[in-house]
This record gives C-alpha cells, sequence and structure tokens, in this order.
C-alpha cells in the first residue's frame, strides 16, 4: 500500500529571507543608520565590550558623507537612544546632538572614514578577548568556520604609542587598514568596518568570538590550521558584508523587540 502523499514544498518566493532595506529618502536612511547604530552600541553594552567611556561606533551620515553619527561620550552604551546621538563633523566638532564626542576614539574613526569611503561604519572597543589577542600581537588562525572569514582580510597594527590623539596617527592606523574589514591594534583591541552598521557591528561580535576561541584552544593545546585553499574558500563564501548583515539579523531583532525604547 502506498502511503499519504507528501504535502508539497512552499514556492521560495512565498517565504521570509530579509535583505537590507532600499530607502526611499535620505532622512529614512539617516534614521535607518541611527536606529541600528543605538541598537548596535546596546548590543556591545550587554556583552561587555564597553571600558570606562572608552569605545566608540561610527555611522556615516549618508547626505553629509564627512560627518559621522556616533555614541555620546559618558553615556552608558546599553543606555543609548537615537534622540541621544551626536552627528560630529571630521575635526570632532558637534554638529547636532546634546553631549560631547571622545575625541582620542573620533580622530581613529574620521580617518578611517577618510580612507575608505565605501565604508559606512566603524567599530571600535575595548573587549578582553581582542584586548588579549592584540597584547599577544597576534592575528587570527584559520582554525574555524567563523575565523575563515577574516583570512587574509585582517591584519595588526604593529605599534602602540598611547591614547590616538592626533590626525597622523589615525592616518597610520586607516593605513595598516587598507581595504581590510578589520585591524588588530597591537596592545588595545580590535577594530572592524562594514558598509553597513549591521556590517561592522557583525565583524566585530564575530573577531571577538573568535579571539576568544583562539585563546581557549591554544591555552588547551595545538590547534589544526585550516590549509590555505579552504580557508580562502570559506572566505569568499562567509566574508562579505551582505554575509555578515544577514548573521547581525537576528541580534538585531532581539535587541529592537526586547528594548524598543532604543528607538525613541
Amino acid at each position: 500500500m502506498h502511503g499519504p502523499t507528501p504535502p508539497m514544498p512552499l514556492p521560495t518566493d512565498r517565504l521570509r529571507f530579509a535583505m537590507p532595506p532600499m530607502h526611499e529618502s535620505v532622512d529614512d536612511e539617516r534614521r535607518h543608520r541611527k536606529e541600528r547604530l543605538a541598537g548596535a552600541l546596546r548590543i556591545f553594552g550587554r556583552l561587555g565590550f564597553e571600558d570606562g567611556v572608552s569605545g566608540h561606533i561610527t555611522a556615516r551620515d549618508p547626505e553629509y558623507s564627512d560627518c559621522f553619527w556616533v555614541n555620546p561620550f559618558g553615556m552608558p552604551f546599553k543606555h543609548v537612544t537615537v534622540s541621544d546621538l551626536v552627528l560630529a563633523n571630521s575635526d570632532g566638532q558637534v554638529i547636532e546632538g546634546s553631549y560631547h564626542v571622545n575625541q582620542a576614539a573620533f580622530t581613529v574613526h574620521v580617518q578611517v572614514h577618510a580612507v575608505r569611503p565605501d565604508v559606512v561604519a566603524v567599530a571600535h572597543c575595548h573587549s578582553v578577548h581582542g584586548r588579549a589577542l592584540s597584547a599577544l600581537g597576534d592575528l587570527l588562525d584559520p582554525i574555524t568556520q567563523e575565523s575563515c572569514a577574516f583570512y587574509e582580510d585582517h591584519a595588526l597594527y604593529d605599534a602602540y604609542t598611547g591614547v590616538a590623539v592626533d590626525a597622523e596617527e589615525g592616518r597610520r592606523i586607516a593605513t595598516a587598514l587598507g581595504s581590510r574589514k578589520a585591524l588588530v591594534l597591537r596592545n588595545h583591541g580590535l577594530l572592524t568596518v562594514g558598509d553597513s552598521v549591521d556590517a561592522a557591528a557583525w565583524w566585530f561580535l564575530s573577531m571577538e568570538r573568535s579571539a576568544q576561541v583562539q585563546l581557549t584552544a591554544k591555552a588547551a593545546g595545538r590547534p589544526l590550521l585550516i590549509d590555505h585553499k579552504l580557508a580562502v574558500a570559506t572566505r569568499e563564501q562567509l566574508g562579505g558584508d551582505l554575509v555578515a548583515w544577514i548573521n547581525y539579523q537576528p541580534v538585531w531583532q532581539d535587541i529592537s523587540r526586547s528594548e524598543p525604547d532604543l528607538l525613541s
């Protein structure tokens, strides 16, 4: 006897799959970037990435390309709302908002944005495992699928000159980053970039976790490296900003649903 006929699969065009939105106006795009920026800051705060007043995420304004939205100086990441965000120009002068800007961090971000017009957002925080990796002067090894996304697409800024407060230091950091997605700042921490806030934030989250895995694996033994060809192939599959954006959506949905006041 024949069993029941299995149900037919639904057409793929009837299934939901998030993709980056298209914006009808500059105002819509600005609002979107600010919402994602406030959300990313709260996520970083949840994960303990901030250390006192250190740490920044910046997002380029869609209309004024040499101005950047940034977290207000001295406000806990976990409390930031859209209306708290500050707009500053490339000289660090506040154009819109009621708070100061952390000049030391902002100087670096401005220089990265200046040499990378493709970059919408830059993330840098003093996360624990990122700082530990940087203290060793190490790059990420291709030891997991996730770390392969950074294979030959991140670099080491092999210097420490104290708190970066001048444009020249920022330019050296931007030069070390080059066309890559991420940078290990020796004795300092991690920096990531992306063509959206979502991508830059995801790369930071993933890089921090990859650093944690690498440090843990090396403490336990001798990690096995993924060979060059497979590491490159994996990076080509997983290392693009669109993939980062897609990976970030569950994180965004969680923060925006559980803490909707961030949109105020």
